[in-house]
């Protein structure tokens, strides 16, 4: 339990927290300035420290080297006192363990920092076994050009000691290299230690200078962090050095450790500018949801593939509506993409599908193309189309379609109606050519299997039918009782199809409204309730007896879905409330925390 640490902010495993001490402290940050070490037991007993306030009190420790036997580090483990001040406990990354402080000190870490997998391995192994909502810190091993990367890791706090003996030593440090200061002619930094003229400048200066560059990185990722962004900035930094780029990688294939953390949705645009954005959590948990949990429910048209535009959503772009007059409402419109996968109409506004840039060349990477195409091959193993019409251009969609095509589980026939370019007079021709004589869908079919799309996204799969209904008729075959919806896409309002629930002049009570800014369900009271009562898999907080309003903190969590993610729309129930809101934190971290919002409260019915 801590008192004195909190987490304001999250972007993966990144965050943005507060260490409460007389004058706080936001995180990541350096602790030098306010860190106070009541010392080693191997070299001499130490008095319990009183604390304070002001300062972070490293308790009395034992650090153990890699390898130690168990039995040893049974042997000389260390009572950690408790005191009535910030505390911070030094632990080690192969034997973490929580003993109550605000803080935790991985003492071998020089041994791991500058390895990928040891370096996975560690803080893997701290988070596991460690409250989530106190800070971890790495002493003796921040530079300007690694801690970014600390800082993704999950590290809260760092030291400078490592960048100021390498400038005492001669050693420049960037945030992009490690310069001999005898090697530079003149000073790439502004900052006041590099105002002094380059002969003259000393190696003192250069400590100075050092630790100055770590300060201005630590700013520079805490920016990164609140906009959501530090991922693309450290898919360019990590360059700059091997390990930096094995650690990246290494922690890209902890998927679990990542997409828990991760939000799942943002403001952030996602970048898609180098190899490793496929691995990106954002764009793996689009493509695994949409090939798992969406459910295509335009059964009587065929699939109609067509190629992504730079205007987002794809529906406002000018080629879309081009492919729109020659489909006409015939075919099932799925767009293809890299980054993104494969993105059904009815996802077209739904976090990341509306939220990427990526960077346009005219040629896919073998990469590209292999991801695509297994996004698009799981999807169509999952949905039933009568036919594919690909309406994509040469150069990477072809490709991923051919390849697709000629996969042997896939039993459905491909037709290409491009000519030269998608948006030509002929190619559009043949598109509508293509379709001929196919019924077509109308406005309520889509805007229904839109808002049930978008349920089995968030929700689960079959969550739209449990919820919605289970055609878009509006007939109630599919388990829930019908809807209908109102307003104008892509802000829909989705009411109970039962005039004598709701006011005068309403279809009935309404259940839930799409919002368009991350093509997302916010849900109502009733929806929330209906959404209890369904067979649908419920995203749960429960909560003591209060009634909250406006959020609820972790203290006041009983319990939590282990499967909440932030930014997930939550049922909240209590011996004294109903409530429906937006997740501020994982599941798994709103039961650890003692600090912190767990979730926003939209709706709430006093019991």
């Amino acid at each position: 339990m801590t008192d004195h640490f909190e987490v304001h902010d999250r972007d993966g495993a990144a965050r943005i927290g507060e260490l409460r001490l007389a004058d706080p402290v936001t995180t990541p940050a350096l602790a030098d300035p306010f860190l106070v070490d009541a010392g080693s037991l191997w070299t001499a007993d130490r008095e319990v420290p009183e604390g304070d306030e002001a300062s972070l009190t490293v308790l009395p420790h034992r650090s153990f080297p890699a390898g130690t036997r168990d039995e040893v580090r049974e042997s000389f483990r260390v009572d950690h006192p408790a005191i009535d001040a910030p505390t911070a406990a030094v632990v080690d990354g192969e034997a973490p363990r929580d003993v109550g402080a605000d803080a935790y000190v991985l003492a071998d870490a020089a041994g791991f920092v500058g390895h990928g997998e040891a370096f996975r391995d560690a803080v893997l192994s701290a988070k596991s076994a460690l409250p989530a909502d106190t800070a971890l810190l790495l002493s003796g091993v921040a530079t300007p050009l690694n801690v970014a990367l600390l800082a993704y890791a999950g590290v809260d706090l760092v030291d400078a000691s490592l960048a100021r003996t390498k400038g005492t030593q001669g050693r420049y440090l960037t945030a992009d290299a490690e310069h001999f200061l005898e090697d530079l002619e003149e000073l790439p930094c502004a900052c006041p230690a590099c105002a002094t003229p380059r002969e003259e400048f000393t190696r003192a200066d250069c400590a100075e200078h050092n630790v100055n560059a770590l300060e201005a990185e630590l700013r520079r990722v805490r920016e990164r962090i609140r906009a959501g962004r530090l991922r693309d900035y450290i898919e360019g930094q990590a360059r700059h050095e091997q390990w930096l780029t094995a650690a990246f990688r290494e922690f890209d294939d902890q998927w679990g450790y990542l997409e828990e953390r991760t939000p799942l949705m943002r403001d952030a645009e996602v970048t898609a500018a180098t190899a490793e954005t496929l691995d990106r959590v954002e764009i793996r948990r689009f493509a695994d949801r949409v090939t798992s949990r969406y459910r295509n429910r335009f059964s009587d048209q065929p699939l109609v593939l067509v190629p992504c535009s730079a205007t987002k959503p794809y529906s406002d772009s000018q080629s879309h509506r081009q492919f729109h007059d020659a489909v006409k409402w015939r075919g099932h419109t799925v767009s293809m993409t890299s980054p993104i996968g494969v993105v059904p109409q009815e996802l077209e506004t739904t976090y990341p599908a509306q939220h990427y840039d990526s960077v346009v060349t005219g040629d896919w990477s073998e990469d590209e193309i292999g991801f695509v195409a297994e996004v698009l091959r799981r999807y169509l193993t999952r949905n039933d189309y009568s036919r594919v019409v690909a309406h994509v251009p040469e150069h990477g969609y072809r490709e991923v379609c051919e390849r697709v095509e000629a996969d042997p589980g896939i039993d459905v026939d491909f037709e290409y109606t491009c000519v030269d370019h998608p948006t030509t007079d002929e190619s559009l021709g043949e598109l509508n050519a293509a379709l001929s004589g196919e019924p077509a869908y109308s406005k309520r079919e889509r805007e229904h299997n839109t808002v049930r799309a978008i349920a089995d996204y968030l929700i689960g799969d079959g969550a739209g039918d449990d919820l919605f209904g289970g055609s878009g008729s509006g007939a109630t075959d599919g388990g829930g009782d019908a809807i209908r919806t109102t307003g104008r896409y892509p802000k829909l309002q989705v009411w109970g199809d039962d005039p004598d629930a709701g006011r005068e002049g309403e279809p009935g009570a309404q259940l839930a409204t799409m919002v368009p800014q991350y093509g997302t369900l916010s849900f109502t009271l009733e929806g929330a309730r209906r959404w209890v009562e369904s067979d649908a898999p419920t995203k749960r907080v429960e909560i003591d007896g209060f009634v909250p309003h406006g959020s609820v903190l972790a203290p006041g969590v009983v319990d939590a879905d282990d499967g909440i993610r932030v930014g997930d729309e939550v049922v909240i129930e209590g011996p004294r409330a109903f409530a429906v809101g937006r997740a501020e934190m994982s599941g798994p971290e709103m039961v650890e925390s003692t600090r912190g919002v767990a979730s926003e409260v939209r709706h709430v019915d006093e019991k």
